[in-house]
């Protein structure tokens, strides 16, 4: 494939997983897809066979954008605090988007299981890839014994607040919950 074909590829997976995140992986359809990127259905099935194959790139694509995400922050702080901090303020970073259609990840994550489908596990990829760096940051700050624990409390917080934030549009919520989210994590760093 040559660079064309690969920025057309490009295109049809951030296509797909903008689609996926505001309408649902099952109420999107191939037609969906062509047509946000203006391509014929004939050139689509060129570059993917199925929705899964489609679905298997947007998580790909969401692993390798979250490890980046996670690396640029491991570089700009050496404080595992801060890195959580920034961890917190994706809700806040993001609450246009939240409001609107939830958490990109524990949407895809949800309706998966939903649907008991095939890749959920590897959707379910992505919250690990956010757990095991929180796990990281919770050790450094002195949690060994609870760091994973401390870890899951933390995601699971996150995407309560962006479900109810979903559910009501209440965008007030979110910053309040994310003040708390902080005053939580100064209580146990001390």
């Amino acid at each position: 494939m040559g660079l064309k074909g690969e920025l057309l590829r490009q295109r049809i997976v951030a296509a797909a997983d903008q689609l996926f995140y505001q309408q649902g992986f099952e109420n999107t359809s191939f037609n969906d897809i062509a047509s946000a990127v203006e391509i014929s259905r004939g050139n689509f099935y060129y570059h993917f066979k199925s929705k899964d194959e489609i679905l298997q790139a947007v998580i790909h694509n969401r692993s390798e954008e979250i490890k980046q995400i996670l690396d640029n922050w491991d570089q700009q702080h050496n404080d595992p605090k801060l890195g959580i901090i920034h961890y917190i303020d994706i809700l806040t970073t993001m609450q246009e988007n939240i409001a609107n259609s939830g958490c990109p990840i524990g949407g895809i994550c949800s309706e998966l299981a939903k649907i008991d489908h095939a890749m959920q596990d590897d959707a379910n990829q992505l919250y690990t890839l956010f757990i095991d760096w929180l796990t990281i940051k919770f050790k450094q700050l002195g949690h060994s014994k609870n760091a994973r624990q401390l870890a899951m409390h933390l995601l699971a917080r996150s995407q309560g607040i962006a479900s109810v934030t979903n559910s009501f549009g209440d965008k007030a919520f979110l910053k309040y919950e994310v003040k708390l989210l902080k005053q939580w994590l100064d209580d146990i760093t001390g």
